[in-house]
């Protein structure tokens, strides 16, 4: 059997070769204006290499919406695969140097391998991910009705063993992090005790909040709907910071940008977590009408240039505990993954950098001063320069592409993948 295609350092060199010159003149001129403004082009470039954000494994697989699922050609069908695509989008980007695996989706035999696959290709595992909010074959008990809130402890017991599992597996696979989403909640008024399911998914965290490695986190997920309508045990930051706090130290809240109510100002969310020493990180998509699970960035940049804002703001005054993790959180429905991964990972990449070149002594000066046009207008500045060439040089300097999409493309790897990974099941209804 012939090894499976990839893309070779040396056409990823010839393809940068065509557009080099160009870049370097944008980068150029880039730097001269960044200058005037007394920013050094060459730190913003090494920040930007610095930054990383996770990609899931389920990210590289298609999408779907509650009516149906359209699979995409050479979709990987199972977790090596999924590395394998992961490794692409890093290889051509730069930005994302580690996973994030879903389990049960993404459990194996032997972890050792996964790991060493996983390495081999310059990648680390980040978070492992538990799943109680699907039935999974030969499953004892039903999560139709909640899990870790389930008015059955049968049911939350067996919730609890899963993320334990999840727990030991991430730890050899190197993670440091279990994210923890459940579903629960309820879609009739009086269908559930309001007070007792919190209650319950409290104690029931406990238990794994104390199986956690001395130097490990757990992180909380709110969700402001879905699958629960009328109610969600954990449905915005308020409810899931003050569950963290209950948990202890080892306990913080994960911001996903889409689980929110709408027009939710996010950035002072993350301001008050970061104050409240309680931020775990962040799960990055776009949103428009709900919890859309779009591509970052594609709908409200603005917005997640003022969530880095915020990020940056807290890492030059040293806040303390400040230590957030980042992966991407999407769902492709009508795109290929790995095109959207790479440009929402590049967006990120951007909103970051902008962040960067936010003068933070005229803002202040501006905020202390009361002038609120004058203070808005070092934001838009900002946000406005176009940062494109540091993030191409920054891409070159590391061995990427510098049009991580074209080359993706002009590479046949789709196509390549397609032959190799025959479909195996057609349209479908629901989310996959």
């Amino acid at each position: 059997m012939s090894a499976p295609f990839s893309i070779s350092a040396d056409f990823i060199a010839d393809h940068n070769a065509r557009l080099d010159g160009a870049t370097t003149e944008d980068y150029h001129a880039l730097e001269r204006t960044l200058a005037r403004r007394g920013i050094d082009a060459e730190a913003l470039v090494r920040k930007v290499t610095d930054f990383g954000v996770a990609i899931p494994t389920w990210g590289v697989g298609t999408g779907g919406t509650r009516f149906a699922r359209f699979p995409g050609p050479g979709e990987p069908r199972n977790v090596f695969e999924k590395i394998d695509d992961c490794a692409v989008i890093h290889q051509l980007a730069r930005a994302t140097p580690a996973v994030s695996p879903h389990l049960p989706w993404d459990k194996v035999d032997d972890n050792a391998a996964l790991r060493e696959k996983a390495a081999a290709h310059g990648l680390a595992f980040d978070a492992v991910n538990s799943n109680t909010f699907q039935d999974q074959p030969g499953q004892a008990l039903s999560y139709k009705f909640g899990s870790l809130s389930h008015t059955d402890k049968a049911v939350r017991d067996q919730a609890v063993a899963h993320n334990i599992e999840c727990i030991e597996i991430g730890r050899k696979l190197g993670s440091k992090a279990l994210t923890v989403w459940i579903a629960d909640g309820s879609n009739f008024a009086g269908q559930s005790s309001l007070t007792k399911t919190l209650d319950r998914y409290i104690d029931a965290m406990r238990e794994i909040v104390a199986a956690l490695p001395a130097d490990w986190r757990v992180f909380l997920e709110h969700k402001f709907y879905e699958p629960a309508f009328y109610s969600t045990v954990i449905p915005d930051w308020g409810t899931s910071f003050a569950a963290a706090q209950e948990l202890g130290p080892k306990a913080y809240c994960l911001v996903d940008l889409g689980h929110h109510a709408p027009n939710v100002n996010i950035e002072q969310i993350v301001s008050r977590l970061v104050r409240f020493k309680k931020l775990a990180g962040f799960h990055f998509n776009d949103s428009r009408y709900g919890d859309d699970d779009l591509d970052t960035g594609s709908v409200d940049p603005f917005r997640l240039f003022l969530v880095f804002n915020e990020l940056i703001d807290a890492e030059r005054r040293k806040a303390e505990g400040f230590a957030p993790a980042y992966m991407i959180d999407q769902s492709h429905n009508v795109t290929d993954p790995i095109e959207s991964l790479m440009q929402s990972a590049i967006e990120l990449q951007r909103a970051y950098a902008q962040a960067l070149i936010v003068d933070r002594a005229a803002l202040e000066a501006a905020q202390e001063t009361n002038d609120a046009l004058g203070a808005h207008l070092e934001l838009k500045r900002a946000f406005t320069t176009d940062v494109s060439p540091l993030l191409a040089a920054a891409r070159l300097r590391t061995g990427g592409a510098i049009a991580p999409i074209a080359a993706y493309r002009a590479s046949g790897y789709r196509a390549q993948r397609a032959k190799e990974r025959p479909a195996v099941a057609g349209t479908s209804a629901g989310i996959v």
